[in-house]
């Protein structure tokens, strides 16, 4: 159960949407592949699931290649695109019996039926058009159609895309439950979505994967080349005097003894803090190094 994309580019007409893209996803794994706006990342989607040919390189599906044999594996990838089509006019058990039959499940479809609307959640809902179902159950309708065949690989684009709180909640357990026994990748732009739910991220600007690493790493690795400490003094503080000791910028500045700084990586201003406390007899309360967010790590290596 694997997805292996190679030296992938795509060009519509003289522009390159896709610079030779490579990585590859495991069975087990949720591979979060995020990026701004226009990066590729559907682009790449659509590739993967075969809807559209590289210009350029080829894409593995369990090591069968996705252009020359795409009947063989679409039967191995289930696909959630970003619109999630949908046909409003017919019942949910409607719509997923003629997605059963598209897929050519010709034994027990009634069962699978059955097991994925248990799976998805919506068994309360079946009765209904799919055209009556909340944003967050049509995004479930959309993920029952894309595993009812039972595939080795989802490719899920946008899932939560225009839900709210709650719904991106439940959206995000039901990925990760469907997780376990499949490969997931799951394309996103939002951070968060990546920290709920992803083992490994990959980020892709303008074309090019900019980095591709496990999601504790990728918010271990500095990418900053300033470093943050947040201070908390017990007595008062003149902000000026701090500015001049420890030669950082005050970013935040959250109450006169509470204080965000920010300086070069190359002199650890913990260092300074605390011998200003000590020449001064201040009691620090708190002084930690602030932990890079990876919304912070996205729009450092994106710009």
């Amino acid at each position: 159960m694997s997805v292996s994309v190679n030296n992938i580019s795509k060009f519509y007409g003289k522009q390159q949407v896709l610079n030779n893209i490579c990585f590859e996803a495991q069975k087990g794994e949720i591979l979060g592949f995020l990026g701004p706006n226009g990066a590729g990342k559907s682009t790449t989607m659509k590739i993967i699931t075969g809807f559209i040919s590289a210009t350029n390189g080829h894409v593995k599906i369990n090591g069968i290649d996705v252009e020359k044999n795409t009947q063989a594996t679409s039967k191995m990838t289930g696909y959630l695109p970003e619109s999630n089509p949908l046909y409003y006019d017919l019942y949910v058990r409607e719509y997923l019996n003629m997605s059963g039959r598209i897929y050519g499940i010709k034994r027990k479809l009634k069962t699978r039926i059955d097991e994925v609307l248990h799976l998805t959640g919506l068994l309360p809902e079946a009765h209904k058009k799919a055209g009556q179902l909340s944003k967050g159950f049509r995004q479930r309708l959309g993920l029952a159609q894309a595993i009812l065949h039972n595939p080795d690989i989802l490719i899920l684009d946008e899932p939560t895309t225009g839900l709210d709180p709650n719904q991106i909640v439940e959206i995000r357990n039901l990925i990760r439950n469907i997780g376990k026994e499949k490969t997931i990748i799951f394309s996103t732009h939002i951070m968060q979505e990546v920290e709920a739910v992803c083992d490994r991220a990959i980020i892709i600007n303008k074309g090019k994967i900019v980095a591709d690493k496990s999601v504790e790493s990728l918010k271990s690795t500095s990418f900053n080349p300033l470093q943050r400490v947040e201070v908390e003094f017990l007595q008062s503080q003149n902000i000026d005097k701090i500015k001049r000791i420890t030669f950082g910028k005050i970013i935040s500045e959250y109450n006169s003894r509470h204080f965000l700084i920010e300086s070069a990586v190359d002199d650890d201003i913990r260092i300074k803090i605390f011998n200003f406390a000590k020449d001064n007899n201040l009691t620090i309360v708190t002084l930690h190094e602030k932990e890079q967010h990876l919304e912070e790590i996205f729009r450092i290596i994106t710009n």
